[in-house]
């Protein structure tokens, strides 16, 4: 978040330039996103060879399915959105396994940062005030208004922020990589007990679509924000650190 000004230094109002995100923020931020959009493009051609999803062990065309994509279509995610653009889920499991290595390291890598640096205690973590019913209950209104903090309090995370950032972090990314881990052939020969914590490898499967689909849920409503909030300002703080305090109605 933004470097603390000194005890001498007058604190900044609304309209000043300030530091918003570590560099460390920004370049997982921009390597996660690259990496995940390649995942998903290359994990829906993945899906186009059998776009069928069950539970348990076991999983054909003649079992029950909890959810059929595309209806009758034979391939219902089209070109312009898979990886690669023709029909081969081999080649896309070559994206989709070469750039789950670079998922978990980044991830790994930002972790370890922010814990030595305190980002995940002093930003991410809710207090308990912030917890309380009434409390979210009035940041949600707020969000529902299109109510946004001004001057310095814009640099700290609602509580709304917090529980969508952790649970990216510590629910859907770790869940995506679990259940990743427990579809591979090699990895569930060596670890055959993730399968049957999962619930089967088709339970891993159904897992993996549904912690990728909450991903996608995120970045719609995240996109929605920054474009409320000012795209060029959230744009430019995710990309030089240097956020522009939103002004006071009164200034």
């Amino acid at each position: 978040m933004a470097d603390t000004p000194p005890d001498d230094t007058p604190a900044p109002q609304g309209g000043e330039l300030v530091r918003r995100h570590r560099r460390s923020t920004r370049l997982w931020h921009w390597t996660n996103a690259f990496t995940l959009a390649v995942m998903l493009m290359s994990g829906l051609m993945i899906l186009n060879a059998h776009p069928r999803l069950y539970w348990g062990e076991y999983g054909a065309n003649p079992d029950h399915a909890w959810l059929v994509l595309g209806g009758e279509a034979d391939v219902p995610f089209p070109g312009w959105i898979t990886i690669p653009a023709h029909y081969s889920p081999a080649d896309a499991r070559i994206w989709h396994f070469a750039f789950a290595v670079v998922l978990v390291v980044a991830l790994l890598a930002y972790l370890v940062r922010s814990l030595l640096n305190g980002h995940i205690r002093r930003d991410l973590m809710p207090r308990l005030a912030e917890l309380h019913p009434a409390h979210l209950w009035h940041d949600i209104l707020d969000h529902a208004r299109l109510k946004f903090p001004t001057g310095l309090a814009a640099l700290d995370y609602n509580i709304l922020q917090k529980l969508a950032y952790g649970s990216v972090l510590f629910v859907l990314l770790p869940l995506v990589i679990v259940t990743g881990m427990a579809m591979s052939p090699g990895l569930d020969a060596g670890l055959p007990w993730l399968t049957v914590v999962l619930g089967g490898r088709q339970s891993a499967r159904s897992l993996h679509f549904l912690a990728a689909a909450g991903l996608v849920a995120f970045f719609l409503v995240h996109m929605a924000m920054v474009v409320l909030a000012g795209p060029v300002n959230e744009v430019r703080s995710m990309l030089t650190g240097w956020y522009r305090l939103p002004r006071e109605k009164d200034q």
